[in-house]
């Protein structure tokens, strides 16, 4: 259960996140950011939360996809993100635009929720009883957004520009070096997709 919390954490990367929604914090008031990316989380919960219950049967009976063909393709994905991380850094960063009743899921989707953590969501599904699954979801939720108001804070706490700008540095610097396990965590998913295929076709 540490396990699979650790991982989704990796792969939702609240370090990625906070500066991606540094243009968002910037344009809303304190309240009114805090009040967005509650409802962005919650949105990002029950959209995991669907898959958590119903596992593959959304690939299998309403898709008609293979799961493992849906766990390649978030593999890749994963590590065209982690390329972009450690490679680009902060030019990947995306300024996220839209009104207020929109920015949420806009924030969810597809920042929050994407191929790699709904596969991930679907693993849990498969691992770990309900409850179990229930509550790491709510952890990894509360986590995430305690992370990204404390960095809020800490970062709004400094008056000093420069203290700021050295800030942003180390939170880029995390942000590359989250990119190495997050590339790693994509080359696994690929390579157990690809070896569950091999196996189904024996």
């Amino acid at each position: 259960m540490i396990a699979a919390i650790f991982s989704f954490l990796v792969m939702l990367n609240p370090f990625a996140l906070f500066l991606y929604l540094k243009p968002v914090m910037k344009d809303l008031p304190d309240a009114d950011f805090r009040g967005v990316f509650l409802k962005a989380s919650l949105i990002s919960f029950s959209i995991f939360l669907v898959f958590l219950l119903f596992g593959d049967i959304v690939f299998q009976k309403v898709f008609r996809i293979n799961f493992e063909s849906f766990r390649i393709f978030g593999g890749i994905v994963l590590f065209s993100f982690a390329y972009i991380f450690i490679v680009q850094g902060k030019k990947a960063f995306i300024q996220i635009k839209g009104d207020l009743h929109d920015l949420a899921s806009e924030i969810a989707l597809p920042f929050m929720v994407g191929a790699g953590t709904i596969s991930l969501t679907i693993l849990m599904s498969e691992q770990l009883v309900l409850w179990q699954g229930v509550l790491s979801l709510f952890l990894i939720m509360l986590i995430n957004f305690i992370i990204i108001m404390g960095l809020k804070q800490i970062r709004s706490s400094m008056r000093s520009k420069n203290v700021q700008l050295a800030f942003d540095k180390n939170m880029e610097l995390l942000l590359r070096i989250n990119g190495f396990f997050l590339g790693a965590i994509g080359v696994d998913m690929v390579v157990t997709g690809i070896n569950n295929l091999f196996t189904a076709a024996r």
